[in-house]
């Protein structure tokens, strides 16, 4: 089971709902969440000043102030600031930690109504492996009935990749249906899927698509899901949507539900 949430903190005005949550979906596995803040100094030629405990010092301040403005309902949660570049440190505090999925806003800092997914979870759910669940700002936490898993591919050779799915099915009693995307690559071997996999699955449907992601706007709407799954590929779901690792709301209509994005199958 999920035992070990994270939740890297921006500056945007959806901290505090997220961060509720965050504290909620952890309550529901008994998991701990370290909330944490990473920071990465810039110093001009010539500077002496020594400003980085005063930046950790801030951080940390922030942090823990942040926590206390919401209801943390008996979960363990814990402030951590790191300095450093940001997916380089995220990487390594999600394996020293042993961060079993990572909690992310779409948008950390950008203030562009029409933009999904700024620049920084951007940057996270391209260039890292971890799992991720990218919630809507404002969502309010209920318990997950109905899960989409969304493939062109169920090709499966990566060990553990479905253990996302496994814990919310398991800890939700949650229904998991298969959305198998045929697009003009498809090979016939992509719908072979594995016994793992389909020992989950309530429904599979098969649709025809160009991408993914179109297959996933056309569907979603019948599913009702409480959550969709993607998976990351090198040219995969979000590649279609990335423009410097930013998803524009017009490109993602989905953007009411959660996306839980898991690491890549192969």
């Amino acid at each position: 089971m999920m035992k070990t949430i994270l939740v890297p903190v921006g500056s945007s005005k959806n901290a505090k709902s997220h961060l509720q949550y965050a504290v909620d979906f952890a309550k529901a596995f008994g998991a701990k969440l370290y909330v944490v803040q990473i920071y990465n100094v810039y110093t001009k030629a010539g500077t002496m000043i020594k400003v980085d405990h005063i930046l950790e010092r801030e951080s940390q301040a922030f942090l823990e102030a942040h926590i206390a403005s919401i209801n943390t309902r008996g979960v363990e949660v814990v402030a951590k600031t790191f300095k450093g570049k940001l997916i380089d440190t995220l990487e390594k505090v999600c394996s020293a930690l042993d961060v079993d999925l990572i909690i992310l806003e779409p948008r950390t800092n950008s203030i562009k109504d029409e933009v999904y997914l700024g620049k920084t979870s951007g940057k996270i759910i391209k260039r890292t492996q971890i799992p991720a669940l990218i919630v809507p700002e404002g969502y309010v936490y209920k318990p997950i009935v109905k899960m989409l898993l969304a493939v062109k591919s169920a090709v499966i050779k990566r060990e553990g990749v479905l253990k996302p799915i496994h814990d919310i099915k398991d800890q939700f009693k949650a229904v998991l249906n298969l959305l198998l995307v045929k697009t003009p690559y498809h090979n016939p071997e992509d719908f072979e899927v594995n016994d793992e996999l389909k020992a989950m699955i309530t429904n599979t449907t098969k649709a025809e698509s160009p991408t993914t992601f179109q297959a996933v706007l056309e569907h979603y709407k019948n599913h009702s899901p409480d959550v969709l799954c993607v998976v990351r590929r090198k040219r995969g779901f979000f590649s279609k949507l990335w423009e410097d690792n930013i998803i524009l709301k017009k490109d993602f209509h989905s953007s009411t539900i959660p996306v839980l994005v898991l690491s890549g199958l192969k």
